[in-house]
């Protein structure tokens, strides 16, 4: 890696604990280059930040209100485009190794045209979760979402192509559409596509982002290294995040088009190719 190599990492946090944590902050803070971690607590009392560890690479924001996930990254993102080469967003329940980290951020360094980059994604018990996805239609996100299981069985290959399985997700890739929950993204590419969009509150701002990225910069899926996801699929538990990611929808469809989108018809069928 190059001696001026500088990453910055958010984490946004709602009524988290420290003991949730601490593996990823280590992990964050184990790292070799220059690092700043920024913490960006969307909890609606500050406990968190009596627990932390006095670290001068911690920078932490107690922001009083539930900003959403991507308006509360952005606050990070505009500090580290001053002064950092890369920015990793990531999830509280992400955990990873250092080694890991560190073999993705050289190989972006060897390939300046990549913009985003994304490992291979695991659930704690080892299987592998596909989030390499094509850009969504409003039936896909219906179907994921609402469709009765019974149903649901019957679009099974819809859905499989939706999710890019029938691609090999031991091999690297360019996938137009990658998850928000581990992002390591290129300050430069950042400072042309810009942040996270906040009329996004929660869910499919990282599609977003990942679109607009794509459009000019490849992003990748790199199976080389792994992370593991404890996922929870929020929105299938909860009426509120429901509510949010219905609304994101109706959002992105509004930005990009319902059923006319010359961007996701092209990009998905190269994809389907």
């Amino acid at each position: 890696m190059s001696r001026d190599f500088r990453l910055g990492v958010s984490i946004v946090i709602y009524k988290h604990s420290y003991q949730m944590l601490e593996p990823l902050i280590q992990a964050v803070l184990g790292m070799t280059c220059e690092t700043r971690l920024y913490l960006i607590d969307n909890s609606p009392e500050a406990n968190l930040e009596k627990e932390l560890p006095q670290h001068p690479n911690i920078h932490f924001w107690f922001t009083g209100k539930n900003l959403g996930y991507g308006r509360a990254h952005n606050l990070s993102m505009l500090k580290t485009i001053q002064w950092a080469n890369y920015h990793l967003v990531v999830n509280p329940d992400i955990l990873f190794d250092i080694a890991s980290l560190q073999k993705m951020l050289a190989f972006l360094e060897q390939h300046p045209n990549i913009g985003l980059l994304m490992p291979k994604v695991l659930y704690g018990n080892g299987e592998i979760q596909y989030l390499c996805k094509l850009f969504p239609t409003p039936f896909d996100l219906i179907m994921r979402r609402f469709i009765p299981v019974f149903l649901k069985n019957k679009l099974q290959n819809r859905l499989n192509q939706y999710e890019l399985k029938h691609k090999n997700y031991e091999a690297q890739m360019e996938v137009p559409n990658l998850s928000g929950c581990f992002m390591l993204l290129r300050v430069e590419v950042l400072k042309i596509v810009g942040l996270f969009d906040e009329q996004f509150f929660m869910y499919l701002e990282d599609t977003d982002l990942s679109r607009r990225i794509n459009m000019q910069f490849q992003t990748i899926y790199f199976p080389e290294v792994s992370i593991i996801h404890q996922y929870e699929k929020g929105s299938y538990k909860s009426l509120k995040l429901l509510k949010y990611h219905v609304v994101s929808a109706f959002r992105y469809f509004n930005k990009y088009g319902w059923f006319f989108d010359t961007v996701r018809t092209t990009i998905n069928k190269r994809m389907l190719a």
